[in-house]
């Protein structure tokens, strides 16, 4: 409980907040690179690939991985269909980040790297503007504390 009575969070475990969105930020940088560099047969993200190439879209329309970010690292945990309006993907425990690409029988490495690099850009985007938020949030406890 913070000085306040609430359950705020204080500077400290704001800033440790925000250093795990860095944390995980870096790992899908990492992921990214690994697309653009890897052939997707040795990538971390060659279950997904082979799920949203070869699934029948008339059954299927999305494939989700579930990544983990353990110890700075982005680890694949599990990939889950969609289908259309018939279940949803199940809650992956410890799952730090998703990404989510349709079904498209046929889809080329190249463009199947670009698609899911976009997606995993807009979640690294997310992640590192939360860290900003949060750091800019312990600034303004400590300034508010500095002040009383």
């Amino acid at each position: 409980m913070s000085r306040s009575g609430r359950d705020d969070p204080g500077p400290e475990e704001l800033r440790e907040r925000a250093a795990e969105d860095e944390a995980i930020a870096d790992a899908l940088e990492d992921l990214v690179v690994e697309l653009r560099d890897e052939p997707i047969k040795e990538s971390r993200l060659e279950g997904l690939f082979d799920e949203a190439t070869t699934s029948d879209p008339g059954i299927w329309n999305t494939v989700t991985a579930f990544i983990d970010v353990e110890d700075r690292e982005a680890v694949v945990t599990d990939e889950s269909k969609l289908a259309r309006g018939k279940w949803a993907p199940e809650i992956v425990e410890g799952c730090d980040a998703m990404v989510t690409i349709d079904v498209q029988r046929g889809l080329m490495p190249d463009d199947f790297a670009y698609l899911v690099g976009s997606e995993l850009q807009d979640r690294i985007t997310e992640f590192r503007e939360e860290a900003a938020k949060k750091r800019q949030a312990a600034a303004d406890l400590e300034a508010n504390a500095d002040g009383e």
